[in-house]
């Protein structure tokens, strides 16, 4: 397919200061409301078909009940009682995961919103809502900011209908976390820096994935900075005090974690213990590829093990494509930390979701193609993806 004139001037838009021009970019109102829509509609659709599997799976509690297991729970401890002030051990003295492996904004909304009357139960799903809404428009904006309208609509629909992005209805932080990420990136692409610097900061309080999303901001700050001695039209202050607000982020909570325990390295330990989250560089995610496929042992473990796969060559794509640099550091950064760490195999897909360079390859094409054959191809993917995101909290008996 072609791409018309007006495809190709705004393709590759060059980053401007001023949400205005972005605003009539993106079809102000009308853009907005098709992009809240997608959100809306691949919400329905995946509480319908968790319905259906919870009513099959025979759960108590309903589909509410669903949207509230494994880590919720943390979340909410953290949220109604607090970080614990030392390290958690069982009788025998070994030491367990607790509350301070989580990171504290999204706790912190969670207390937020329960001060309307609402349960912390409650308010846990709405903060999750709330963001995931906020995270669908901001995936618009960043794909048409960066590409074009059509990019941007296939932006979000491909990342809402992902595998496991029913974490975005579930009392997780990831639909927080992409809220901000999504954000932030926008933001530095037109130059808004002071927005930048405290998405970039929440997006650091939110998940340790931050870190990848503060990095991603200071080369965006340095490209700045780099444009800013070329013309002198501008202070480069603003965007380095972007980037250090936002790398500030994740290391202060480790030290504050490191005090309030009396050890340096207490996050790590906590992480290890509870998780067996550890910096292996992917020696325990190939071992689980190769493994898995090898023996072909239970098809949960398989659809895993192909997941991984197909990321991280859709990145190699997306990286062969040359996009936004600081797009391109996040997502490498972020890759390598979900397949550089051991830890639950089966949580990986969801690590996954917000790392957007691996959709888009997919939302470049969607963009391109066809509207019929978008449509088609993002409703096949969208099938599979909230039918096994719902499988996989209904039926699925572990974790995510």
């Amino acid at each position: 397919m072609t791409l018309s004139d007006e495809e190709k001037s705004v393709e590759r838009a060059p980053a401007a200061g001023g949400g205005e021009s972005l605003w009539r970019t993106a079809g102000a109102w009308r853009g907005v409301g098709v992009a809240f829509g997608i959100y809306v509609l691949t919400r329905v659709v995946q509480l319908v078909m968790l319905a259906w599997l919870n009513h099959s799976a025979g759960h108590e509690g309903g589909v509410r009940g669903r949207l509230l297991v494994w880590d919720a729970g943390w979340f909410l401890k953290v949220a109604t009682t607090g970080y614990p002030h030392g390290y958690t051990e069982d009788m025998a003295g070994r030491l367990q995961g607790n509350e301070l492996a989580f990171f504290p904004l999204y706790p912190m909304l969670i207390k937020l919103f329960a001060v309307f009357g609402t349960t912390p139960e409650t308010a846990a799903i709405a903060v999750s809502w709330v963001a995931s809404a906020g995270a669908a428009l901001g995936l618009y904006l960043l794909g048409t900011s960066l590409y074009n309208r059509r990019t941007g609509y296939a932006l979000a629909a491909i990342c809402l209908t992902a595998p496991v992005s029913i974490v975005f209805s579930m009392a997780y932080s990831e639909g927080v976390f992409l809220a901000f990420v999504a954000g932030m990136l926008v933001a530095a692409h037109r130059r808004v820096w002071w927005a930048a610097g405290l998405l970039g900061l929440a997006a650091a309080l939110t998940r340790p994935t931050g870190a990848a999303a503060a990095l991603a901001l200071a080369v965006a700050a340095l490209i700045e900075v780099g444009r800013i001695r070329r013309e002198r039209d501008a202070s480069i202050w603003p965007p380095i005090a972007a980037a250090a607000v936002a790398l500030a982020g994740v290391p202060a909570f480790l030290v504050w974690v490191g005090n309030r325990v009396g050890d340096p390295a207490a996050w790590f330990r906590i992480q290890a213990a509870g998780w067996g989250t550890s910096f292996d560089y992917g020696t325990s995610t190939i071992k689980f590829v190769s493994e898995t496929l090898a023996d072909g042992d239970g098809w949960v473990p398989i659809s895993v093990a192909l997941i991984l796969i197909a990321a991280a060559v859709a990145a190699l794509v997306a990286l062969a494509g040359k996009p936004w640099l600081p797009l391109a550091v996040y997502g490498v950064v972020a890759m390598v930390l979900v397949y550089g760490q051991a830890g639950f195999y089966h949580s990986k897909p969801r690590l996954l979701v917000p790392v957007l360079l691996t959709l888009l390859p997919a939302a470049i094409a969607a963009g391109r193609a066809r509207p019929r054959v978008a449509v088609l191809s993002i409703t096949a993917w969208a099938t599979f993806g909230l039918w096994y995101g719902a499988y996989l909290v209904a039926v699925w008996p572990y974790t995510i």
